[in-house]
């Protein structure tokens, strides 16, 4: 039987545009065949939705349980002024951070599964949102580098991870809390065997560090090299925004981040996020 969505590859490793289906009416059997193209593709673009926030959240629950019903990342207040990067105040440093590859979630204590991620309002030129396929970054290491990696762990802090930047969150700040405070955090295998599909693939990013058994300076060395050998052609692909387009990513084997702009133009993005599941995603300690 035809299906009822037209799929095509992205040129890359990884994804694909969807066309044909619209995401706030898909009905049961499709989603089903969405799903299967989703753990295939990892990323799903879907042109021209235009999803209301409702209809986004309704959406992603269809994949899960959701950590996150609804965060707006963006550089427009609640007046509707800009934040400007020369601003430097907690929001704009953790728009600046999420410009660094990582999976989202890795320093709590369950991974998140995956993510929708809506735009609503786009700079004229640049901001685009970029993914890397850790599938493919895995598999193309050689024996040697496989052997190794196989055997480390390392820590996942967003504390560690802004303080590179300058950032450390102020008690009151709406950034202060959770996966910001400075104290134990979880360490996670740098391989990750995906639970449906048995690939396995990289789990590193700006989170991780600290690996147990090694140097700190050497451990910096080895997960930078790591990340810059991942995170390249043809394991890449960034999205040029329109406004209206939703995506999809498998967070258990992508790696993502958001693309500089100039913070004098508005950009508005709706993020929903797919809670891990407690069995797979859950930290080693």
């Amino acid at each position: 039987m035809a299906s009822a969505f037209q799929v095509q590859p992205i040129d890359a490793t990884f994804g694909a545009v969807v066309t044909g289906a619209r995401l706030a009416t898909i009905d049961d059997a499709t989603l089903l065949d969405l799903h299967a193209t989703w753990l295939e593709y990892a990323l799903l673009v879907f042109p021209g939705q235009n999803l209301r926030r409702e209809e986004q959240i309704a959406f992603a629950k269809r994949f899960g349980p959701l950590e996150i019903e609804m965060a707006v990342i963006s550089n427009v207040k609640a007046d509707g002024s800009l934040r400007v990067e020369a601003d430097s105040d907690d929001v704009v440093k953790i728009l600046k951070g999420n410009m660094g590859w990582h999976a989202d979630s890795t320093y709590m204590p369950l991974q998140a599964k995956g993510a929708v991620f809506s735009a609503e309002v786009v700079p004229r030129s640049e901001g685009q949102t970029g993914w890397a396929d850790m599938r493919a970054a895995y598999d193309a290491l050689d024996a040697a580098t496989k052997g190794s990696v196989g055997t480390l762990s390392a820590y996942h802090s967003l504390h560690y991870s802004q303080s590179k930047l300058g950032h450390v969150a102020k008690k009151g700040s709406e950034y202060h809390g959770y996966g910001l405070h400075d104290g134990p955090v979880p360490l996670r295998p740098l391989v990750k065997t995906h639970p449906e599909t048995g690939r396995k693939s990289l789990l590193i990013g700006r989170h991780a560090h600290a690996i147990p058994g090694m140097e700190f300076d050497d451990s910096e060395r080895f997960l930078e090299e790591l990340t810059t050998f991942a995170c390249q052609a043809p394991r890449t692909y960034h999205h040029q925004w329109t406004p209206g387009d939703t995506v999809i990513w498998d967070n258990r084997c992508l790696l993502h981040r958001a693309m500089p702009w100039d913070m004098a133009e508005a950009r508005v993005m709706v993020h929903s996020r797919i809670a891990g599941d407690p069995v797979s995603e859950a930290a080693l300690a």
